[in-house]
């Protein structure tokens, strides 16, 4: 098992099967959290408690987004960043050697999952995280 959850773009063939997963464009990052996430953050109470539809289900598996859910799960990536101090109420996290606000981490892992979902729109793909 990874320690860390991934974000990335899929195609899909004519029947809605996904086909293959997109390389992370150069400049991109497809860091969307560590594992534990799947329940402290994405599948979280205040996540479930914002009535989020897509992010919970990552608390039991890996998420798939379809293309035509797509913008619709960036609608949940809205509600989400519009929440992110009731969502990473908690401890500080380290990165790159310097203490960051847990908020400032959760918001650029979000980032990271909101770009993916607009690079699947302008592909017509969805997007997987994982």
């Amino acid at each position: 098992m990874s320690v860390s959850l991934s974000v990335d773009v899929f195609s899909v063939d004519e029947n809605g099967k996904m086909l293959e997963v997109c390389d992370v464009p150069e400049g991109c990052s497809d860091l969307a959290g560590f594992e534990s996430w799947r329940m402290t953050v994405w599948g979280s109470d205040a996540v479930r408690a914002l009535s989020a539809q897509f992010f919970p289900r990552l608390a039991e598996a890996d998420l798939y987004v379809a293309p035509g859910q797509v913008q619709s799960f960036l609608e949940e990536c809205a509600l989400l960043r519009s929440n992110l101090g009731v969502i990473s109420q908690g401890s500080a996290a380290s990165a790159l050697g310097r203490e960051l606000d847990q908020e400032e981490v959760v918001s650029w892992r979000l980032a990271n999952i909101e770009a993916a979902a607009q690079r699947a729109l302008r592909v017509g793909g969805g997007v997987v995280v994982w």
